[in-house]
């Protein structure tokens, strides 16, 4: 059997029709897009998908719509858009496309669908409204999508398929960074657990490069850990806070008050270390130029830590 037609409506485009085309055209990258809403296009058939369009779903015949009646619903009772249908069910072959490993295939299909598919779910059903982002409501990316769409007075069936192309591209950015950085993170993960066992009973963790740390130090249960060194080059090394909560700028512990905006020799002389290059207003980074002079900060800054009581 040859899939050579995506099938989806014409007219103004959204979020979730664009990213079920991301997947889609990664798994049929033969297939023609068609946006049509004609019976004889939207009808199931062995040569197609249908999304977002058509009145129905069935995944056998690969039908995945969601504006009829007793339109499926998540086991939590939430919507699905387009987006989620052929999330749920073609979501771990286009990740088995981008050569994620099989072992991280369903860990990384569940942390996309709840982070990255399911707000454009309850987006497009109107579960949730865009203005609960605030004043950013206009920059989250369903909206952005849609702003790509041609303006009311140089539309046309053209220009709409223009415009949808165009946006295809975007959304593909997006969602394949999401991917990407979602395995990124797994593979972070292991990377940390090492370094969290490496460091025992200390209060800062080392790690070989940047790399997102504070997931495996909340899974790890590392209270202990205050700071974190990291090489940014061979004459470059950070120390930095680690957060109180993900949601918060917050620290554990903040680095010394008295190296506070300070920079070159005046960092040096503040912390006694040769070697000290900055360190931010905000107390939550700082700079060396070598591994030497970054644990020497370091081992102050637990100094200090400690004495305030942490």
């Amino acid at each position: 059997m040859t899939t050579s037609y995506l099938v989806t409506h014409s007219g103004g485009f959204h979020a979730d029709e664009l990213m079920s085309s991301v997947v889609l055209t990664r798994l049929f990258p033969q297939a023609q897009i068609v946006r049509s809403r004609d019976a004889a296009w939207i009808t199931p058939g062995p040569d197609r998908v249908v999304y977002d369009v058509g009145g129905g779903y069935n995944p056998d015949l690969r039908v995945f719509d969601h504006h009829q009646r007793d339109a499926p619903l998540r086991d939590d009772g939430q919507p699905f858009s387009s987006f989620g249908l052929v999330w749920k069910h073609l979501g771990r072959d286009y990740l088995a496309a981008h050569d994620i490993p099989a072992h991280d295939i369903e860990t990384v299909h569940a942390k996309i669908d709840a982070g990255f598919v399911l707000p454009i779910d309850l987006l497009d059903n109107g579960a949730v409204n865009p203005s609960v982002a605030g004043p950013l409501s206009g920059m989250i990316l369903p909206s952005l999508l849609e702003t790509l769409k041609p303006v009311f007075d140089q539309g046309g069936p053209e220009a709409d398929m223009a415009a949808f192309h165009a946006a295809l591209n975007i959304a593909r950015a997006f969602l394949e960074a999401r991917v990407a950085r979602s395995a990124a993170g797994l593979r972070a993960d292991d990377m940390v657990m090492t370094a969290i066992a490496a460091a025992g009973t200390g209060r800062v963790l080392e790690l070989p490069m940047g790399m997102p740390f504070r997931p495996a130090v909340i899974k790890a249960g590392a209270d202990q850990l205050l700071f974190v060194v990291t090489p940014r080059g061979t004459d470059d090394w950070t120390l930095g806070g680690i957060s109180k909560d993900p949601n918060s700028f917050d620290l554990r512990a903040d680095l010394p008050a008295a190296w506070a905006g300070l920079t070159g020799a005046a960092l040096e002389q503040a912390s006694g270390v040769l070697g000290a290059k900055f360190c931010h207003n905000g107390r939550f980074i700082a700079a060396a130029s070598s591994y030497e002079a970054i644990r020497a900060m370091a081992d102050q800054a637990v100094t200090q830590a400690e004495a305030d009581g942490l």
